[in-house]
């Protein structure tokens, strides 16, 4: 269909751009809805894809990207979310390293970036959508952006829904895999050259087999990106197009299966209940809500929120409940679209579908901006004032409202926070609330939401695991471990809550059952270096000293700097007398930690035992540089010193350990012992 065709277009209350200038339009009205999101912190989900993803650093091999999950986990494991995603990863990695490490502004321009990019791509989308685009035979664009995808281009760059995607680094798999959508799309389409490709007998393979590889790219971002290939089978006419494109989709279809494996990832009922259902109808049902709520996502982007899982979204149960009624809505809709669309003469409309969640919604959205300028512009085309004013009324609240939750993904606090109004039976929300109190050290708030969290969901083992932590510190120890007893029963493989229940048990003096948690938490968890520690403190308090090396010796084996494992060691040796094998584990600690005070502070004791006071004397000043106003150094420097006969020294270093500690156990005695040494010196003194 040539523009001119598209009768409406002129009722738009817009001016009539050059394809540049409207793509700068475009872009700069996405700049301006994300751009205060540049400064924020990494948030929710960033914390294990990309703070936490060892594949990011420079030290990782640049293959394992391509083993690895999106979280850094390895595909072939049964905890793998089987996430693919190695581009993205590998986006992630370089802003790592032009920034020469984890500093997130970089990570968030890019993210703002790519969403103006995409924003400006998406006139050519909707101008092609609509017929209003065409080609010459050197690909060069033939006239004027159409108005109609202008519009659609802007309400897409400003549309609220889009905020999780761009203002949450993770959701840059989203933007890359839309872009690469993108070109991928309108690269098959310049294969036709000239006029509308639907009616081309001649076709380029080249640029066939171009938008094929740009489809498996944005595959390599995210796993959707291959739907890209049903826009362009849906297009296609001749049996050689079909077969190219077909066989192209089978190849990543196939290459996918291979590199992930068989093993489906393993999911839960907090993760998608509809799927738990009681029967296939109350499945059935759940979904098309789910599809319903996010078609009113898309109408009305006001309840967002950063997780709608546990409890978010009640399921429906009966077909009595009230909300069986924007099923019904939702079909009426749906069906008028697709009877007006066939009726149409108008042949070359489209009808788009919706997808569950925030960030999915990011390139689904695209059909329902389009869907918005069209009928926007044909409700209101016989009062052009009133079109004008409801098209700039729309954009100005979409962009008020992106500045609003872009400001709110800046911290996790904030983010959290805003989730309570949204949805305040959602356990996670209250979950991540508190760990956010927790972390900022307001442990007594984070109760309160650890325990809303357990209330609204009983098994809810993280929340129980937290709460059980932060009630071991307030000496709560009963009740701990209630807490930490039922976390382990729900989920008897929770490492992490095992080893917590045996910390717990071992302060109640259950020796036996700590152990047995401990040994508990390391069978699910083969490489736990912490429970490793704590392990070995138990078998110290109960004097099993091999026992206790043994297993510091495994936390270090395990975690080469694991300081305090290393400095336990070495306290120990030197408390049973073993001096030499003592200085042996200290020195063997510092070529690891060369810049660990502790551990000189020890191997420093051990020294001056030995009676190698230089040496002795040269790590505790070395510590004393780091950690200068640490006043067990000084006191036991001064000790050293009084040993050595350096009377002065030791009286120097006596009143610094006092002065930063005036109640240091023995300093006051040793120093009144040195003061009467000192008198008695200068009587016998000529």
């Amino acid at each position: 269909m040539a523009l001119s065709e598209v009768h409406w277009d002129h009722q738009i209350p817009l001016p009539k751009l050059a394809p540049v200038q409207a793509k700068i339009t475009v872009a700069l009205v996405a700049l301006l809805c994300f751009i205060n999101s540049y400064d924020g912190e990494f948030v929710f989900d960033d914390s294990e894809a990309i703070v936490n993803n060892k594949d990011l650093k420079p030290a990782t091999p640049l293959g394992n990207l391509w083993s690895n999950d999106f979280w850094g986990s390895n595909l072939s494991s049964n905890s793998s979310h089987k996430s693919y995603r190695p581009l993205t990863v590998l986006t992630f990695r370089l802003n790592y390293l032009l920034a020469g490490g984890l500093h997130p502004v970089g990570f968030h321009v890019w993210n703002i970036i790519l969403h103006a990019v995409i924003s400006a791509l998406m006139i050519d989308m909707f101008a092609i959508l609509i017929g209003g685009l065409a080609y010459d035979e050197k690909g060069k664009i033939l006239n004027h952006a159409p108005k109609a995808s202008l519009l659609a281009a802007l309400f897409f760059a400003a549309h609220p829904v889009h905020t999780e995607s761009v203002a949450g680094i993770v959701g840059r798999a989203d933007l890359l895999c839309a872009l690469f959508f993108q070109l991928s799309f309108l690269t098959y389409c310049r294969a036709f050259h000239g006029g509308e490709y639907l009616k081309q007998a001649r076709f380029s393979v080249q640029w066939i087999v171009v938008s094929l590889l740009l489809c498996a790219a944005a595959m390599l971002c995210k796993e959707q990106g291959i739907t890209v290939l049903v826009n362009e089978l849906l297009r296609t006419g001749l049996l050689t197009r079909l077969a190219l494109l077909a066989l192209g989709g089978t190849s990543m279809l196939y290459a996918r299966w291979r590199i992930m494996g068989t093993g489906p990832p393993a999911f839960t009922e907090v993760d998608n209940p509809a799927s738990f259902a009681e029967n296939i109808f109350l499945r059935i049902v759940n979904y098309n809500y789910y599809y319903s709520l996010n078609a009113w996502l898309l109408l009305c982007p006001w309840w967002l929120c950063f997780d709608w899982s546990m409890g978010c979204v009640p399921l429906i149960k009966s077909a009595t409940d009230w909300r069986m009624v924007w099923l019904l809505l939702l079909w009426c809709v749906l069906i008028g679209l697709i009877s007006q669309a066939v009726c149409s003469q108008d042949s070359q409309r489209r009808r788009v579908g919706f997808v569950i969640a925030e960030r999915v919604l990011y390139l689904s959205s695209a059909g329902y901006c389009l869907l918005l300028g069209c009928i926007t512009t044909h409700t209101l085309k016989p009062q052009p004032r009133l079109l004008c004013v409801s098209v700039l009324a729309l954009l100005c609240v979409y962009v008020a409202r992106c500045a609003l939750r872009s400001h709110q993904w800046r911290s996790e606090q904030s983010l959290f926070t805003s989730a309570l109004s949204v949805c305040p039976l959602n356990a996670k929300v209250h979950y991540n609330v508190g760990k956010n109190l927790a972390d900022r050290g307001n442990t007594s708030a984070a109760i309160k939401y650890y325990r809303e969290a357990v209330r609204l969901h009983p098994t809810y083992v993280h929340a129980m695991n937290n709460l059980g932590n932060i009630l071991k510190e307030r000496n709560e120890l009963v009740e701990a471990e209630q807490l930490l007893s039922k976390a382990v029963s729900i989920q008897p493989d929770f490492a992490a809550a095992w080893m917590n229940l045996g910390i717990v048990q071992n302060s109640l003096q259950k020796f036996e059952e700590a152990e047995q948690s401990y040994w508990n938490a390391i069978r699910f968890r083969k490489k736990y270096p912490d429970c490793y520690y704590n392990l070995g403190r138990l078998y110290a308090d109960q004097n099993r000293h091999l026992d206790a090396l043994n297993a510091w010796r495994n936390a270090t084996v395990l975690k080469p700097d694991h300081s305090l494992a290393w400095n336990n060691m070495v306290i120990l040796l030197d408390n049973t007398g073993n001096l030499g094998q003592a200085e042996l584990i200290g020195r063997e600690a510092l070529k690891l930690l060369p810049n660990d005070h502790t551990i000189m502070f020890s191997l420093a004791n051990v020294l001056g035992k030995l009676q190698k006071y230089k040496e002795s004397e040269g790590f505790f000043l070395h510590a004393l540089r780091i950690n200068p106003n640490a006043a067990s150094c000084h006191g036991n420097l001064a000790v050293l010193y009084h040993r050595w006969g350096k009377l002065e020294l030791a009286k120097k270093h006596y009143e610094l350990s006092l002065k930063l500690d005036p109640e240091a156990p023995g300093t006051r005695d040793n120093y009144n012992m040195l003061r009467r040494k000192l008198d008695q010196l200068k009587r016998h003194t000529p």
